[in-house]
């Protein structure tokens, strides 16, 4: 199943919050009549809503509770996976962490795997055990959470991590010298070396020159 980025768009605005989430129920044949209406009003306690509110449509929601109204939907066929498109992206950061606090107690509760896509660095660190780095389509660093983290290899993930907002003026940065060298201002067509190479400090004419593989630097990283 999937979590959708956007929560306004994700839900049919022609239809009750109970129809939404029933849908999936009823197009796989699982539960129909009673047992349809307690599943929905279940599911509805899980994520956090009042089953009293079933019958109103998504525009009656906020953000935050249009969001959940999609993880209902979402949990409601006790999928395996997960899918988790930029599932607080578009919410306000008070709003993401409930989200997000939501979604890690579903996944104790329901034995859940997420694949949780983010551009967030923090919210990505909260969320996951596993994290794999992309740049330009391809991944550059793969290693579990707090490895990633305590022992960064790659450059590109340097500077993901390094634009996290700190609270100590000490390790606050101004500004970017490479700034304007990023993937917008490459240039079109196939790039034969090191995608990242235009924006590396460690880069050389190998690197422009010789696509890079991945390897195991050790085990799980």
């Amino acid at each position: 199943q999937m979590i959708f980025q956007d929560p306004f768009s994700s839900l049919n605005p022609r239809m009750r919050v109970s129809e939404i989430i029933a849908e999936p129920l009823i197009t796989h044949k699982i539960c129909k009549g009673k047992e349809l209406t307690q599943r929905v009003s279940e599911l509805m306690e899980i994520v956090g809503l009042d089953p009293a509110l079933k019958n109103r449509f998504p525009h009656e929601f906020s953000g935050g509770q249009r969001q959940r109204i999609g993880i209902a939907r979402a949990i409601a066929l006790e999928p395996d996976l997960i899918i988790c498109d930029e599932p607080v992206s578009a919410l306000d950061v008070s709003i993401q962490a409930q989200i997000l606090n939501l979604l890690k107690r579903l996944q104790t509760e329901l034995n859940l795997t997420y694949i949780f896509i983010a551009h967030g660095i923090p919210a990505v660190k909260y969320i996951s055990d596993r994290i794999a780095v992309m740049y330009m389509g391809e991944i550059v660093e793969m290693a579990d959470n707090e490895d990633l983290f305590r022992n960064t290899l790659h450059p590109y993930t340097n500077k993901l991590i390094s634009t996290v907002p700190s609270l100590d003026p000490k390790n606050r940065t101004i500004g970017d010298d490479d700034a304007v060298a990023d993937e917008l201002n490459q240039e079109h067509g196939e790039v034969t070396g090191c995608k990242f190479a235009s924006r590396c400090p460690f880069a050389t004419d190998y690197c422009h020159n010789v696509r890079p593989e991945l390897r195991e630097h050790k085990p799980g990283h």
